[in-house]
């Protein structure tokens, strides 16, 4: 299947691409950084360096396979473009990061534009707060879910 999505978005196929689009795909989390998605590499025995990881993601990125966020404190991290809007919640504790669609927010977005003379093009919602697992237990694992 990754040979096949890599060849729709018109990149050639090569070993880097398709073993880092397989950890995306296959990662118990579904936004990773780069130096995530090396470390996954390193731990499967893959030598593919950090630098050749940062130039893949943003050809996947430029290509439309993945979508690039920034969260608060810098770090991008990537998850597999699947269509559909969401946004984000972000723990501000332990960095989980939970995806959601509330249609009522949509539309107050577009009624906010739409009501100060903007035509929405795009948007981006991020919650930063902290989540239930840092508030009753400070040292839980950090992990990443789609609500």
């Amino acid at each position: 299947m990754e040979n096949q999505q890599i060849k729709q978005a018109g990149l050639k196929v090569t070993l880097p691409r398709v073993k880092i689009l397989k950890i995306l795909e296959t990662s118990d989390r579904r936004h990773l950084s780069a130096e995530d998605v090396y470390k996954e590499l390193l731990a499967n025995g893959e030598e593919i360096g950090l630098a050749t990881v940062y130039r893949v993601l943003t050809q996947f990125e430029g290509a439309g396979l993945v979508c690039r966020q920034h969260f608060e404190g810098g770090q991008s991290v990537f998850e597999l473009n699947r269509g559909g809007h969401h946004d984000h919640l972000v723990c501000i504790k332990c960095g989980k990061v939970v995806e959601f669609v509330d249609e009522v927010i949509e539309e107050r977005q577009k009624r906010v534009a739409s009501d100060r003379g903007f035509k929405l093009a795009d948007h981006s919602l991020v919650i930063y707060g902290s989540c239930n697992g840092c508030e009753e237990d400070p040292d839980h694992r950090r992990s990443d879910s789609r609500a």
